[in-house]
């Protein structure tokens, strides 16, 4: 792994990087694990734009990947280390002995041709996904589920991995990349090790059109809009609002608590994240 500069030979190049993609072994999906994805361009289903500065961009196909990794007992191939345009981190095919295919989630260090399992009996190695019961306390893991059999919802992104604290009953103590400390029941799944391509927050974009590929548009400052466009438009010279910063229907954007108070998960969150600007927890 590793990332790529060129030669500055025109002022986009000057300021962007790409990720090398070593580890990759093939150019091309399992067509059997794919679909086409139709974009919306942030608009619902009546047509109006819910999320903006979203459209356009490259075409993608979508791979089908297993988060629930709830074929136990039977043993699994590595074919490929993929790229997925979905995604931050790279996905492996699995080859198992049964003959079924399955993309999962790349851990960082795996290779073609190593065996990977999952259920409570095997060994707890990168690959391998287990009961957080099963999987020895301090093991870095990721893919974890919430629920047990809903699919693995945390650690998902490119070079993620959480931590097992503790366990106390049927509860599991993990701790997040964000310094989140959270309680889980022991009888959801994880895969153990990190997710690969931890390289991939150090790619810098460099220029607007890498952006577009990406289908995110230029995000305007209400303060740049005009008074019809925005609560923070308008003005005589650069004026700064004249306000709290607020969305376009003026819900403000600061101090205000987003989380669903009547999520049930909030109650298992033993330590809330911490702000990594000033290492102070932020209720």
């Amino acid at each position: 792994m590793g990332i790529r500069i060129y030669k500055p030979t025109s002022a986009g190049r000057r300021n962007s990087s790409v990720n090398d993609y070593a580890e990759l072994t093939v150019s091309r999906p399992e067509k059997t694990l794919c679909k086409r994805i139709k974009k919306h361009g942030g608009r619902n289903h009546h047509g109006k734009i819910t999320v903006r500065f979203r459209g356009g961009g490259a075409r993608r196909i979508y791979r089908l990947i297993d988060f629930k990794r709830n074929k136990d007992g039977v043993s699994g191939t590595v074919a490929t280390v993929e790229y997925d345009p979905n995604r931050t981190c790279f996905i492996s095919l699995v080859q198992y002995e049964d003959g079924e295919k399955r993309y999962i989630l790349a851990p960082m260090g795996i290779r073609v041709g190593e065996a990977v399992e999952s259920g409570e009996i095997c060994e707890p190695k990168a690959g391998n996904a287990m009961p957080l019961a099963a999987i020895p306390s301090g093991m870095e893991i990721h893919n974890i589920e919430m629920t047990a059999g809903q699919g693995g919802k945390l650690c998902r992104g490119a070079g993620n991995a959480a931590r097992i604290a503790a366990k106390d009953g049927n509860w599991v103590s993990i701790i997040l990349p964000s310094g989140e400390m959270r309680m889980v029941r022991k009888e959801c799944r994880a895969t153990i090790g990190r997710v690969s391509n931890p390289d991939h927050q150090r790619v810098r974009i460099g220029k607007a059109g890498r952006k577009r590929h990406m289908g995110k548009k230029p995000h305007v400052r209400g303060k740049a809009m005009n008074p019809v466009a925005h609560p923070m438009g308008g003005g005589e010279g650069r004026a700064n609002g004249g306000r709290h910063p607020c969305s376009p229907t003026g819900v403000l954007a600061k101090g205000g608590k987003t989380r669903n108070p009547r999520n049930k998960n909030n109650s298992r969150i033993i330590r809330r994240r911490k702000n990594k600007r000033n290492g102070q927890l932020v209720l």
